[in-house]
């Protein structure tokens, strides 16, 4: 059957519109391969976009987290099949620059966030199809046994997240603070989780979330509108702090309260987006002298990267599918933006099937 000339995407037109429209598919270079996305969602950066918080330009389709069947492959692509079911990260690493090879390859082409092309600097997949480039550093198939909203998060929620824990390096039989249990800290907490910590508090103000997060992974929750989450983390740990904090939210008041209930010599690990300045208060920073180490991540991507987050699924381990909590076809894309967009419904993630 001859494929249609063009399809249907969310486009992000104006500040405060993203909307579907026709637009041609696309064309398959040597390197590329050509998607038929059967799932994918909306993310809070896709939020940002469309309150034009952050700029793309007009005409973009928008989306990074892409779950599809190979449709066409370009003529240098090898070791993959059309028809074939795969996934690829919300970060497309070239797999060739220096930066790629020395291990950054969130940070492609040496440019900040230059891994992150889908729905920035390329054409995303909230959409019928999707191009993916360099292809064979990107697409990563999926096991027969898992369903699209099983590997629905690992393109960008659960890398982001256990690369929380990752980088925080947390220990067997550490103690660990995720502040803000959205999608991205629920990940961080469950990340934290298989590392080895083996107490684990969890922060945020909506109760159901707590919920979620006490049956994923967490010891303790506390919901700030009801406790002082740095008096109890503090009490609970006799007063030692705790030995990594994972930041997963991107404002002052949970970066200084990660520093807060930080031990002498802990690591935060900030996960979250800034806007605006960001500062250090001089005494949760212990003056610069309490040996506190403080690290950033953008989410990890290609296809070895998707391989392993698919293996911990595949495992039993974890279950992520709890966070998808509405469905949408692609046509409701605008009603779906609405939602998520305002978190209404006790929303964390939806899923939308063109």
């Amino acid at each position: 059957m001859t494929r249609a000339s063009t399809m249907k995407a969310a486009v992000f037109v104006e500040s405060g519109r993203i909307v579907l429209e026709d637009k041609p598919v696309p064309t398959v270079g040597p390197r590329d391969a050509l998607l038929r996305v059967t799932t994918t969602t909306i993310c809070g950066t896709d939020v940002h976009i469309l309150k034009g918080e952050y700029p793309v330009a007009k005409g973009l389709t928008v989306g990074h987290e892409p779950v599809g069947v190979i449709e066409e492959l370009g003529a240098a692509v090898t070791g993959y099949q059309v028809g074939q079911r795969v996934i690829a990260g919300a970060i497309t690493p070239c797999g060739q620059c220096h930066f790629c090879l020395g291990g950054h390859h969130s940070q492609c082409g040496g440019k900040m966030m230059g891994g992150w092309r889908l729905g920035n600097t390329l054409d995303g997949c909230q959409a019928e199809y999707v191009l993916i480039p360099d292809a064979m550093a990107n697409l990563a198939p999926i096991p027969d046994g898992l369903t699209d909203e099983q590997v629905l998060m690992c393109p960008d929620i659960m890398s982001t997240g256990f690369s929380g824990a990752e980088n925080g390096r947390v220990r067997i039989g550490d103690t660990v603070a995720v502040f803000a249990q959205g999608p991205i800290g629920l990940c961080a907490a469950v990340g934290a989780r298989l590392a080895g910590a083996t107490r684990i508090f969890t922060v945020d103000g909506l109760q159901e979330r707590l919920t979620i997060s006490k049956g994923l992974a967490a010891d303790v929750t506390i919901n700030f509108k009801d406790d002082d989450p740095v008096r109890v983390i503090r009490e609970e740990t006799d007063g030692r702090g705790v030995d990594v904090a994972i930041e997963a939210l991107g404002t002052q008041t949970t970066f200084e309260s990660c520093l807060c209930v930080l031990r002498p010599g802990g690591t935060l690990s900030s996960l979250g987006v800034y806007s605006g300045k960001l500062t250090l208060p001089l005494d949760a920073y212990a003056a610069g002298l309490g040996d506190i180490q403080v690290v950033s991540t953008l989410c990890p991507g290609g296809k070895e990267r998707m391989r392993r987050l698919m293996n911990v699924l595949e495992s039993g381990r974890v279950d992520l599918r709890p966070l998808v909590t509405h469905r949408f076809t692609l046509d409701q894309i605008e009603e779906a933006y609405e939602l998520f967009a305002n978190q209404r419904d006790q929303v964390l993630k939806v899923a939308i099937t063109p």
